[in-house]
This record gives structure tokens, C-alpha cells and sequence, in this order.
């Protein structure tokens, strides 16, 4: 699954993106599409959920970001 978050408001991405991972059994995975580097989600996402995700850069700007998040 692809959730691009380029069209979506800044202030509704997180939420959205939260609610996809909270979907995901472990072993599956989603990837982020996104204008910048979602740096600061991973931060949350370590503050959140430690050790019960896995993120992998799959494209690295400068105008698209793809971003692999697995739930562990």
C-alpha cells in the first residue's frame, strides 16, 4: 500500500499516517509518499511506538520522499 500525503493538509498527515500504521499486523508495511524528508515523523514514531516499527528510506528528495514503514 502507498499512502501519498502530498495533497493532504499539513495538520491532518500525522493522523492519518498513525491511523495506517495502526491498521498494519505485524509484518506489513506501508509506504510514505511525501514532499520533504519526514524526519520529524520518525522522531514521533520513536517516541510513540520503540522497537515496534521499521522505517527505510526508499527515495531521498530533493522533491519526493518515499519512506517504507513496517510494524514489527
Amino acid at each position: 500500500m502507498e499512502l501519498d500525503v502530498r495533497s493532504i493538509p499539513p495538520r491532518e498527515r500525522h493522523p492519518r499516517i498513525f491511523g495506517v500504521f495502526d491498521g498494519l499486523a505485524p509484518g506489513e508495511s506501508f509506504v510514505l509518499v511525501n514532499d520533504h524528508d519526514p524526519k520529524p515523523l520518525y522522531y514521533q514514531f520513536q517516541a510513540e511506538w520503540p522497537g515496534a516499527f521499521a522505517w527505510e528510506y526508499l527515495e531521498a528528495g530533493p522533491e519526493v520522499w518515499r519512506v517504507r514503514i513496517t510494524r514489527r
